[in-house]
Order: C-alpha cells, then sequence, then structure tokens
C-alpha cells in the first residue's frame, strides 16, 4: 500500500505528489513550519492527509518547545497551530487534526512536559491508523453501491494519495474489486493541477485496476453514450446540509450526472464533515496562483499579461448528490439529519 506520509524519528517523511507520477521522491519535515510548507506547495494534498500531516506536526511543533509549565507550553503549541492552520482554508480536515492535537494536550496538562510531548506524538500515530481504518470502512459501505461491471467516473484524486492509505473515492473502488467486482474507472484529468492524469491514473495502474484518461470536457460526451454508470469522488468539506466542496470541476460532473440520471456519490470520513457550517455559501474557497493555471509542467501555454482565475474548489449542491458514503455508515437525503446522526460518534 502507497504510504503517503509516516512519522518515522522526529520526522515527518512524505511522498512529493507535485513530482508524480514521473519521479517517486520523499520530502522529510522536521519542523512544524516545513509541515506547513508542505502542505501550502502540495507536496501533501488531500483533506484526509492534510488532516494527518498537520497532527504530525503539531507534534514536531510540541517537540521543539522548551517549557517550564504546562501554561508556557501550550502558548507556545497554539502559536505553533495557529500558522500552521493557514496552510490551506478550504479542507477542514487541516483544523480538525490541530484541533484534536490541541484538545488532547489540554486533557493531559497534568503530565510532565516530556511525557506530554510523547502523548502528543502517540496521538499523531494513532489519527495516522484511524485514517487508513475509516478508508477501508468507507470501502466497504461504498462497494455496496457499486454493480458488477461498472464504468465509474471519478474527479481529482482521493486515493491513498489523498489519506494516510486506502483513500476515499478510490477506495470504494478498491473494496469493489476486492469484493470480486469487475470494475473500469474513467478517471477525468482535473486542470489545472492535473491530480486525476498524474496521482489517479498513477494510484489504479499500480494496483491493476483499469483506466481510462478523460480530458475534463469529455465528461457530457461519455455519459451521454451511456458509457458511465456512477460517479464517485472525495471531498474537501461538507457543510450540515450536505453541500460538498471538493476540487474545481466537481460542480460540473454532478450537474452533467444529474441530466444524464448517473448517481454522483460523494465519499469522506466523518472528519470531513463540518456541521458548524450551515450551507456550502460559507464554505472559504482557496485561491491558488496563476502559475498553476498559465504553465504545465513549468512550460508556459498562455499569453503573457493575461488575467487569470484559479479557484481551487467549489461547492455541490446537495441536490445533486444521491448519498454521502462515510466510514460511520451511507447518509442520504435530508443531509441535516442523516449527517448529524452519523456525525454522533466522531471524535474530536
Amino acid at each position: 500500500m502507497i504510504k503517503t506520509v509516516e512519522y518515522i524519528d522526529g520526522v515527518v517523511r512524505m511522498i512529493d505528489q507535485t513530482r508524480l507520477p514521473l519521479e517517486t521522491q520523499f520530502v522529510d519535515c522536521k519542523t512544524v513550519e516545513e509541515v506547513g510548507q508542505a502542505i501550502k506547495t502540495m507536496i501533501i494534498r488531500g483533506a484526509p492527509a492534510i488532516g494527518v500531516s498537520a497532527a504530525m506536526g503539531v507534534s514536531l511543533a510540541a517537540n521543539a518547545i522548551t517549557a517550564n509549565d504546562f501554561e508556557d507550553f501550550f502558548g507556545q503549541l497554539k502559536e505553533k497551530c495557529d500558522a500552521l492552520a493557514l496552510s490551506r482554508p478550504t479542507a477542514v480536515n487541516l483544523a480538525w487534526g490541530i484541533e484534536r492535537m490541541k484538545a488532547v494536550a489540554q486533557e493531559n496538562k497534568n503530565l510532565a512536559i516530556a511525557d506530554l510531548k510523547e502523548k502528543l506524538k502517540q496521538e499523531a500515530l494513532t489519527i495516522c491508523v484511524e485514517d487508513i481504518a475509516a478508508n477501508r470502512a468507507i470501502g466497504e459501505f461504498g462497494q455496496t453501491l457499486i454493480q458488477n461491471n461498472a464504468q465509474i467516473m471519478t474527479h481529482c484524486n482521493a486515493g491513498a494519495l489523498a489519506t494516510a492509505g486506502y483513500g476515499t473515492a478510490l477506495g470504494v473502488i478498491r473494496a469493489a474489486q476486492e469484493a470480486g467486482k469487475n470494475v473500469h474507472v474513467l478517471a477525468n484529468e482535473t486542470r489545472p493541477f492535473l491530480q486525476g492524469a498524474r496521482l489517479t491514473t498513477w494510484e489504479l495502474k499500480e494496483d491493476n485496476i483499469p483506466v481510462t484518461l478523460l480530458t475534463d470536457n469529455m465528461c457530457g460526451h461519455f455519459m451521454k453514450n451511456k458509457k458511465v454508470d456512477v460517479v464517485v469522488v472525495g471531498a474537501d468539506r461538507i457543510a450540515a446540509n450536505g453541500d460538498v466542496a471538493n476540487k474545481i470541476g466537481t460542480y460540473t460532473v454532478a450537474v452533467l450526472a444529474r441530466e444524464h440520471g448517473i448517481p454522483f456519490y460523494v465519499a469522506a470520513p466523518i472528519s470531513t464533515l463540518d456541521l458548524s457550517t450551515e450551507s456550502g455559501d460559507s464554505i472559504p474557497i482557496e485561491e491558488r496562483s496563476a502559475d498553476e493555471v498559465v504553465n504545465i509542467n513549468k512550460k508556459r501555454i498562455a499569453p503573457e499579461g493575461i488575467e487569470v482565475a484559479h479557484p481551487a474548489f467549489d461547492v455541490t449542491p446537495n441536490r445533486l448528490v444521491a448519498a454521502i458514503i462515510t466510514d460511520k455508515g451511507i447518509a442520504r437525503p435530508p443531509y441535516t439529519e442523516s449527517l448529524k446522526h452519523l456525525a454522533g460518534s466522531r471524535n474530536f
């Protein structure tokens, strides 16, 4: 299984996803600032993977603190956490991982500082293990929605590379194959960062799962010609009403799926739910650099001096979502009720 991120001997080691699929290289982060930079520059990406990496980053921050009492320790830790939280605004797992680590620190304030640091390290490792288990649970629930010989469209990369391992949307696909079902994946390239072309196809090829790469503007053609049975995507934040923030272009796919009567499923762990956000209208949308749009592999493809828009995410309204597959079960409309019920066992 792909090890997207590991915590080894005081180092957070992550596969450099900006170099895939042509090179497989790893980046060692020795400080929380380096973890934050890796998240910001998309060396590590995908909401669950960002959450796991953030937790490990908090542990690195804790290890670097010199303090004689808890108040001093926690003050320094909070300052580092606040800076880390600014790495990327849309994926709620970033804040979730940080807040969970802060809560553990508060719950163990009576420990000696050295013991508290070890407690935080163990919590980060636990979060990593839990993420993989959650992904496998998502896969088991989700594969029940996949028929044998299904043609499955996906957008962006919601696989092992977007998590600590196994994947969310691709976890559903992996679980379907493991259940003995024949599946074929149609992977959208996902401009402008090409996560589908670079990462999803690489993962599926490694697992010997049949995959066909499509450019983003081919979706309607393949749906109209009955080449798509189901769409499964991941999520970076899910509002209380079931509105879903995911990679830019997801909304377009969902609209096309509805037009052609194709079920559109979202796969994400409970940690991606943000019940404090009533609807997708309140989800912050990250605006990334124009350079990622006008360049491919460092080669410019557009004229100099033009205006460029680059929202990294869009929001799919809940009316277009047939079901949300989580590690606690499958939520269906009305999502304000089903998501709240599933979130009852959420671990903060």
